[in-house]
């Protein structure tokens, strides 16, 4: 009687009984023990009759394929099983780089956060507005002289005048709707609340005046609290930038890029422009957005003027071609720092969700509006001002408080 084992069945081979190792059987008595060898398939390759599913395929193209990979104990390996060294070169440049670049961040983010000059106290009148829904931002452009030589003072058209005043002032809102950017004439006619008179050391009681006076007479801090007072909406952080700076980003992103629909042509501004499509320098585009005697509407056409460059900017400056490139972005950065004046309370994280949010006009995602008026050229004490309408103002700050969608259009006053 002979007793086959399932492998040697296979390969055709019969062990008679009592041999079979520790492969024994009931019915002949017990297994004699000893040491077992398992059949080397590489000794005897006809072994195993079942063809091999590693095995080299037969044509010959793709035989010598599989023969210049190294094998392993299961085999030869397929094509795809081993990475190339080059796909591994490259995931290893990639985080070297991503490092690199987390590691400038960082730094430059430390770097920047020291040149922040937080001179702005919001609190300092009291009596504020309670928080609204969503954040409200000034954004101010002033006409302060600082960095600039008498020479650029006399290229740019700024003239000496003594102290700083406010050129554009602009509300920014941003919240669950989207982002809203409301210009704020510098002419409109508003409450400037009391306050002591630093240069005679009395007290003066809520007057009307222009908007701007109220930055002359008490520098950001008045002029928040008089836009709180005229518009019941709480200020979160401010942000004011002077003409050398803003020069200077224009001309650090490489200019902006503009379409114009005529020609603008003004001496007090030195703004010299022609119609069409034309990348403006820091010179130039000061001097398109200080213009308003080449607009229809005077004031309200030069805040249109300003809110489109300003967007246009800030789109700019985020295109990738600026944004990563070290040799623009940073002197841009450095420009706007080096004149930026914010509120004690900002942070660059605060800073970079305004830019964004500026960012986003551009690219259509938000309104551009003036505030609505009643009258453009109204005479008073101190000169012809604009008056806002009193029920659409009324209402689009409401909305603005309430972070609700803005429905106000823009629509130009009448004379």
């Amino acid at each position: 009687m002979t007793m086959t084992d399932p492998l040697d069945q296979r390969a055709g081979r019969t062990i008679p009984t009592g041999e079979q190792g520790r492969h024994g059987d009931a019915a002949s008595g017990p297994a004699r023990w000893g040491p077992y060898v398992d059949p080397d398939p590489y000794v005897d390759p006809k072994l195993y009759a079942d063809p091999d599913p590693y095995a080299a395929p037969e044509d010959s193209a793709v035989r010598e394929r599989f023969a210049e990979r190294p094998s392993s104990r299961y085999g030869p390996r397929r094509a795809h099983a081993r990475q190339p060294k080059k796909r591994r070169r490259l995931r290893r440049a990639v985080l070297v780089l991503l490092t690199v670049v987390a590691v400038a961040a960082g730094g430059t983010y430390g770097w920047a956060e020291t040149r922040l000059q937080r001179d702005v106290d919001l609190g300092t009148y009291g009596d504020r507005p309670p928080p609204g829904e969503g954040t409200n931002y000034l954004i101010v452009g002033s006409d302060s002289r600082d960095g600039l030589s008498d020479d650029d003072v006399e290229e740019l058209h700024v003239g000496g005048g003594g102290g700083r005043r406010t050129d554009s002032m602009m509300l920014l809102h941003t919240g669950a709707h989207g982002t809203s950017m409301v210009s704020l004439p510098r002419d409109s006619w508003v409450t400037v609340p009391g306050r002591l008179d630093t240069s005679t050391g009395k007290t003066k009681w809520p007057e009307g005046d222009k908007l701007n006076a109220a930055f002359a007479y008490g520098g950001p801090e008045l002029l928040v609290r008089t836009i709180e007072e005229n518009t019941g909406l709480r200020i979160d952080h401010y942000a004011e930038i002077g003409f050398a700076g803003f020069v200077n980003i224009v001309d650090a992103v490489g200019g902006v890029r503009m379409c114009l629909d005529r020609d603008i042509k003004d001496e007090k501004s030195g703004a010299d422009l022609r119609q069409g499509c034309q990348t403006l320098n820091g010179k130039q585009a000061l001097a398109y957005v200080r213009q308003r005697h080449q607009e229809k509407e005077g004031d309200l056409g030069r805040s249109k003027n300003q809110q489109k460059l300003l967007a246009t900017l800030a789109h700019q400056a985020a295109q990738p071609d600026t944004l990563f490139d070290p040799l623009q972005i940073g002197p841009a950065v450095q420009a706007g720092l080096d004149t930026l004046i914010v509120d004690k309370g900002m942070s660059l994280r605060d800073l970079g969700r305004m830019f964004r949010a500026v960012q986003s006009i551009a690219g259509g995602h938000g309104k551009q509006l003036n505030v609505p008026v009643s009258g453009v050229g109204v005479p008073t004490p101190k000169g012809n001002v604009l008056k806002w309408d009193p029920m659409r103002s009324a209402q689009l700050f409401d909305e603005l408080r309430h972070d609700q969608p803005v429905t106000e259009r823009g629509n130009p006053a009448r004379p």
